[in-house]
Order: structure tokens, then sequence, then C-alpha cells
């Protein structure tokens, strides 16, 4: 295989990752709170950013927004026209939260690190070796303890609060996936084909496009590690009731 696939693929492999960290969430939050009105409660800044994601797409692909639900029993949901361009156009609109999401939340890190006083050691800004990954979660661990034991800071604690209720939000779901589902395989084989031509320019460009989403499905799993660490304590318990 050629070389310069390996990274495409890895950030392919990183969205999956995401995706599945996310609905694993989702379901055992879901299970462990029930009474619906509090579960309803800590999704809300989260549904609400994932279909503003989802209107965003639809301005950038020139689709109309016909109607827009942010709570419901089924969950938010966008309605929207067919996008000016096919295909593609369905692929942005219905991903749009995984790339929206964690760029939301690398603003909120930067906002509590500026002006609420949180400690956020330097972390990766992507994930291409166990190294990489090995020093993601070193990092996190350091920055739970620093705000938490070291020098707790309540603000701290509002940080997790969001990034809990963004991450449990980040997923597509599965109408979604369904509509951008011949677009990914098409977009996916194409970058395959595109690497392995070795055309310079068409090259570098997507190496850029896979360099920048790639940053962003890193900010993804990185908060989706912290989200898991917030949600152990629930998932034992979740396990051990259940099995």
């Amino acid at each position: 295989m050629d070389l310069n696939v390996t990274p495409f693929l890895l950030v392919v492999f990183m969205g999956i990752l995401v995706i599945l960290i996310s609905r694993a969430l989702d379901v055992i939050w879901a299970r462990v709170i029930p009474i619906r009105i509090f579960y309803y409660a800590i999704r809300a800044p989260g549904v609400i950013v994932h279909e503003c994601s989802h209107i965003l797409g639809c301005l950038v692909t020139g689709a109309k927004v016909k109607n827009v639900v942010f709570f419901s029993e089924e969950g938010g949901s966008v309605t929207y026209s067919s996008p000016k361009i096919p295909y593609l156009g369905d692929v942005v609109i219905s991903t749009a939260p995984l790339l929206c999401i964690p760029l939301v939340l690398a603003g909120c890190t930067w906002v509590f690190s500026q002006y609420l006083g949180c400690v956020f050691p330097p972390l990766p800004m992507g994930v291409d070796s166990t190294d990489a990954l090995f020093g993601l979660c070193t990092g996190i661990l350091s920055m739970f303890t620093w705000n938490l034991i070291v020098r707790f800071n309540p603000w701290f604690l509002l940080y997790l609060y969001l990034t809990l209720t963004l991450v449990l939000s980040l997923a597509p779901s599965t109408q979604d996936i369904k509509n951008a589902a011949i677009g990914i395989g098409i977009i996916t084989l194409v970058g395959i084909l595109i690497l392995w031509s070795s055309l310079p320019l068409a090259v570098t460009i997507l190496e850029g496009i896979t360099r920048l989403i790639g940053i962003g499905f890193a900010f993804g799993l990185m908060f989706g590690i912290i989200a898991l660490v917030i949600s152990s304590p629930l998932m034992v318990w979740y396990v051990h009731k259940h099995f």
C-alpha cells in the first residue's frame, strides 16, 4: 500500500471511533437516568449545537432549510431541500456535527483556559501514532489532576458538563448516516484513488483537507476520552447491574 494512503485511512478510522464513543455514551446515559427530563436537560446544549451544525451545512451546500426542531421525543431534526451539490452536499450536511462540535469544544477550551483559570496541558493536534495517542491520554489525566486535585477550579466542572453534553450529541444519527452513506463511500474511494494516482496537485489538495479534518477528529477523540472518564462511574455501575 502507498504510504500516502495511511494518514487518510487513519482519519477515516478516527471518525468512526469518535462516532462509536459518542453512541456508546449516549446509550449509557439514556439508560442510567430514569427521569427523562434530566436526560434531556443534560443533552439540551449539545442538541442545539448539533442541529445548528446541520443548518450551517445547508447554508454551505445551498440546501434550503424547511423546518428545525430542537426538542421532541425523537430528538432534534432539520428538514431541508436537496443540496445544490449532489452526493457531497448530503455528506457535508449529515456529518457537519462531526466537524463543528469538536471545533466548538476547542473554542470552549480556549475560553476556559484564557478567562476562567482552567489548566490545560499541551495536547497533540493530531493522533497519527501510538505515541501521540499515549500523549493524548496522559495529557487528559494531567488536566483532571490539575483542575480537580492540585488546584480545584469550580469552572472546570462547567467545562466537563459542556464537554459531556456536546460529545453525547456529536455522532450523526442513523438517518444522517443513511443520507450520507453513498457520498461517504464515493469520497473514500476517490480519496484512495487520488493518493494512489500520485498526481501532485490533487494529492496536495487532498492531504491539506485530510489534515484539517484530522485535527477536528483528533479534538473529537480527545473530548470523547474526557467524556468517557466523566462517565466511567456510570459505566461501571451499568455493567455491574446488567452483567
